[in-house]
């Protein structure tokens, strides 16, 4: 396979493709000799990075409930301990669990790994899967990805017959997450289950995140009857474990409305991704998450800053500034870029303890800003038991939040080989088209796209118009505070998109 072939797999910061046939038109480009020369990659790798001979770098492994996830494990440790690297497999995992054996463990006297890899493709269909790697630093940049396809095309697979050691080392990182929540609630009558009372499910899709009950919830003291999917499967054979998925959402809705719960959680596959829903029904994901973390995190720092990605509601920011007192920063779609982007702003002194996607994927800065979905619920289950303390829900903290009467998003494929220059010129021709609309509002200073405000009395509302890093799409979002508005917006759109004609729609 030549590099170009090999640079094919980067998806961004991750490594994506397909592992198992079963889908037609999409041959398998991720095999067990690719898994094994990738796990050979990491070693020389992050031997280089860190001036560490490869005999002395000690690298955890770990995986989703993919089904192509014990094989994959087994290639990629047989490359790494073919280069003399020690490795440690943790089996089934989360992919925050494995940045976060990274790290010294204080408690324990421990020094991290040197280096992690998760072996997923979040909720990416049954077929697919790939990798993310970790060291102390956090996640791999896009150009350390490249680095590494790159590095892997020279390496042929190799035979060792050492065998990885094994660890539980879910069973740590539970531990901690058990130990915040009792720090952050300090029941004064039940420290070590302050949990006690509450029911509370899990939906884990089939995915990694079935420990949260047996190790997060249950030592807590939570009642978890009605839980859901925890079992581990990779043919996801009950709903897709994503939080932005309409059918898991009404899933863990409908257990909680059924059990007469008071709360209930799901995760995406590897657990870096959560949403929530409270005793009424009522989600907890996307704009609602975001302003229910943010109120949580603006009371402990006020003023400060909140990075989103670039499809959030005028709504949220109304909110976030207004009710909350905090500012609200936008920045390009993409964990990794709001993470960054946070990150950047805390170094320039600009306080911004949370970065966060309308996907669900949440980092905050007390949590090495990390993307991890359990961290978050815990979050949240704190404030949950504070506030039945106090006789209050968990909803009071969002209740002047307002969201919009209509939203819908759309997607244009491009039928053009340089995509990037086409969608280019498409969003050039928008401004332009924007700038005839006597209603219609370039929105400054936006980051990503075209964002547009649209202030008739029909449509007041929004839209952005972004263009995939990655695929050959132009991403349509739209929101209206007005019934109607969004098709009225989208009217008018459609007589622009007409001109083009290698722009076919596609909804979602």
């Amino acid at each position: 396979m030549n590099t170009d072939l090999w640079l094919k797999l980067q998806n961004g910061s991750d490594i994506r493709g397909i592992a198992l046939d079963g889908i037609a038109n999409e041959p398998v480009n991720l095999t067990a000799d690719i898994a094994n020369s990738i796990g050979q990659a990491f070693a020389l790798w992050l031997s280089q990075k860190l001036n560490i001979p490869l005999a002395q770098l000690r690298i955890s492994v770990g995986r989703d409930s993919r089904i192509s996830g014990p094989l994959l494990t087994q290639s990629v440790c047989e490359g790494l301990l073919a280069r003399q690297a020690q490795v440690t497999d943790f089996g089934l995992a989360s992919t925050p669990a494995m940045f976060m054996s990274t790290l010294v463990n204080e408690a324990q006297a421990k020094p991290g790994f040197h280096g992690a890899m998760m072996i997923t493709a979040s909720h990416l269909p049954f077929n697919r899967n790939g990798f993310k790697f970790f060291t102390d630093q956090g996640g791999l940049e896009k150009q350390d990805i490249t680095q590494l396809l790159t590095l892997a095309a020279t390496c042929a697979p190799m035979a060792c017959e050492s065998q990885a050691s094994q660890l539980d080392f879910m069973a740590d990182y539970a531990t901690g997450l058990v130990e915040k929540v009792r720090e952050g609630i300090a029941h004064p009558l039940d420290y070590q289950q302050p949990l006690r009372g509450l029911k509370i499910l899990v939906d884990a899709g089939n995915g990694a995140g079935g420990f949260f009950v047996e190790r997060v919830l249950k030592p807590l003291g939570a009642d978890t009857t009605g839980s859901q999917f925890l079992d581990p499967d990779g043919a996801f054979p009950n709903h897709v474990p994503n939080p932005e998925d309409a059918t898991a959402m009404q899933s863990i809705r409908d257990a909680v409305l059924a059990h007469h719960a008071d709360f209930g959680i799901i995760f995406d596959t590897d657990v870096d991704r959560s949403a929530a829903v409270d005793h009424l029904g009522q989600e907890l994901n996307r704009n609602r998450l975001i302003a229910l973390i943010s109120a949580i995190l603006l009371q402990q720092h006020p003023g400060a800053t909140i990075v989103t990605d670039s499809v959030t509601s005028d709504g949220l920011t109304d909110f976030i500034e207004g009710a909350l007192k905090g500012k609200h920063h936008r920045f390009k779609r993409g964990y990794k870029n709001v993470i960054n982007e946070a990150i950047r702003l805390n170094q320039q002194g600009v306080l911004s303890p949370l970065a966060i996607e309308t996907s669900g994927h949440a980092a905050l800065k007390e949590n090495h800003f990390l993307d991890d979905g359990a961290y978050l619920i815990t979050k949240l289950l704190i404030e949950l038991a504070k506030a039945k303390l106090q006789q209050q829900s968990l909803g009071d903290l969002i209740a002047s939040l307002k969201e919009p009467v209509e939203d819908k998003e759309v997607r244009y494929v491009i039928r053009q080989d340089n995509f990037h220059a086409y969608g280019q010129g498409v969003l050039d021709a928008l401004s332009q088209f924007v700038a005839e609309q006597a209603d219609w509002h370039l929105v400054p200073n936006n980051v990503e796209g075209l964002r547009v405000q649209c202030r008739s009395a029909e449509e007041q509302g929004w839209f952005l118009l972004r263009l995939s890093l990655h695929d050959p799409v132009l991403a349509l979002n739209i929101e209206s505070d007005v019934e109607g508005g969004v098709a009225k917006i989208l009217g008018r759109l459609e007589s622009f998109i007409a001109r083009f004609n290698d722009l076919s729609l596609r909804g979602c």
